[in-house]
């Protein structure tokens, strides 16, 4: 039996964004829905933020449906407090403020989530800062240090530095000890990258390529986080080192990449890619375990914080959205849904 407190709400008491068909912001809608109940492995949060991120986008257009069985309600991170627990989840665990990857839900006044997949909010973190951290931990942790192997001393290319994932890794991979170059679009953004640590170079400048290979000379790059796929593979490929490890997050540019295999070879270097929501359940409570004995010390250490560009209401999330598909942010938009717990 689960002691966990029982909360009854009146029907239509959660406020949640749907995408009401396919297409735009615009097809983005406020309902009134029951809230979700915990089931077995997983808690309810009272979700005080939510993150935006591209695979939201991308499935609100159609470019990347949410599989099969998921709620309708859009979001993957949440942050907020635990009202209660499912079947065989310690019951200590309510009244915490957690941070939470999700499967869908995450755009709504409640959310459940995993025991497995939430984490610790560090001290000094606000629960708006900390819905911010959860997708981008997961996957830096997994693409960059767990697959990609970044080692003190490395040298990283991040493509689309100025993103949520992209100030986040920056930070983590300087508290390494690591040297990053990170490309934006725009000299102001190029700006704020390089004051965080960053050597950075504008993507939109004639000689962008010629820079990037006036920076590898030499070492050659060791990893690489890409965001844009098709051609910019074998560019990247010409100025990694050997032994270099090429990481697609995502593939604006092209989902296919004609790839030099010759250079591949010689170089000894890979390329790998991977995405969370797919994963099974065990895997992702792995990472978590990881994040939180690697990742987590270096928030609570304040060595790393997120990187805020903008904070809206819940019933603005087509305006996040917009933003988002904009380009024009610098670090992370979340979702205000409620007073901080």
């Amino acid at each position: 039996m689960n002691p966990s407190p029982t909360h009854h709400f009146q029907p239509g008491a959660m406020r949640a964004v749907i995408a009401e068909g396919v297409g735009g912001p615009e097809v983005l809608r406020l309902v009134r829905r029951d809230p979700p109940q915990p089931g077995p492995g997983e808690v309810l949060i009272a979700v005080a933020a939510a993150g935006v991120n591209r695979p939201d986008l991308m499935q609100r257009s159609g470019a990347l449906p949410a599989p099969t069985g998921l709620s309708d309600i859009l979001g993957l991170e949440v942050a907020g407090q635990v009202l209660s627990c499912g079947p065989g989840v310690d019951p200590a665990l309510v009244g915490t403020r957690v941070m939470a990857l999700l499967k869908a839900g995450g755009y709504a006044t409640h959310a459940c989530a995993r025991a497995e997949h939430c984490l610790p909010i560090p001290p000094g973190l606000s629960l708006t800062e900390a819905a911010a951290l959860p997708e981008g931990l997961f996957t830096i942790w997994h693409n960059l240090f767990d697959r990609g192997a970044l080692r003190p001393g490395e040298v990283l290319l991040i493509e689309g530095g100025a993103s949520g994932i992209g100030t986040l890794a920056l930070q983590l991979a300087r508290a390494i000890g690591a040297s990053v170059i990170a490309t934006a679009g725009g000299a102001e953004k190029c700006r704020r990258l390089a004051k965080m640590g960053a050597t950075a170079v504008d993507y939109r400048a004639a000689d962008a390529q010629a820079q990037l290979e006036g920076l590898a000379a030499g070492r050659g790059i060791n990893v690489v986080l890409d965001i844009l796929g098709g051609e910019a593979v074998n560019r990247h490929l010409a100025l990694m080192a050997p032994g270099g490890r090429h990481i697609g997050l995502s593939f604006m540019t092209g989902m296919m990449a004609p790839v030099d295999l010759g250079l591949l070879m010689r170089k000894g270097a890979w390329l790998s890619s991977s995405t969370l929501r797919p994963k099974p359940d065990a895997e992702k409570a792995a990472i978590a375990r990881d994040v939180s004995r690697n990742l987590l010390p270096l928030l609570a250490a304040g060595r790393v914080r997120p990187v805020i560009a903008g904070v809206l209401p819940l019933a603005e999330a087509a305006e996040a959205h917009r933003r988002l598909e904009s380009g024009a942010n610098f670090g992370k938009i979340v979702l205000q849904i409620q007073d901080e717990c």
